[in-house]
């Protein structure tokens, strides 16, 4: 629900359809399961560097990769990547945290 909104919010991303927005939440899901703790490990020094902040980058990397896999969902730019990782994020934030 949250990738749909998103993507109807954001106008650099672009998502078909709700299917199109179930389908990328489990290929985001999916990459976040496999590729992120890798990448996380392999970008330790500048995650420390950038006291954390380098983490926005490979949310980033991770949607960018999800809308080469998925058509219908496009993702116009890196910037609109980081933000659409950004909004994410913080949307999960209040639902994780909602009592």
């Amino acid at each position: 629900m949250a990738i749909a909104i998103i993507g109807w919010i954001l106008p650099g991303i672009k998502v078909e359809s709700f299917l199109t927005a179930f389908i990328v939440a489990g290929i985001i899901a999916f990459l976040n399961l496999v590729l992120k703790p890798i990448l996380l490990f392999l970008s330790i020094p500048i995650t420390i560097f950038t006291m954390g902040l380098f983490i926005l980058v490979i949310n980033a990397i991770i949607v960018i990769i999800a809308s080469l896999l998925v058509p219908g969902f496009i993702v116009n730019s890196f910037g609109w990547a980081l933000l659409f990782g950004l909004l994410n994020s913080i949307i999960h934030f209040f639902l994780d945290n909602a009592d």
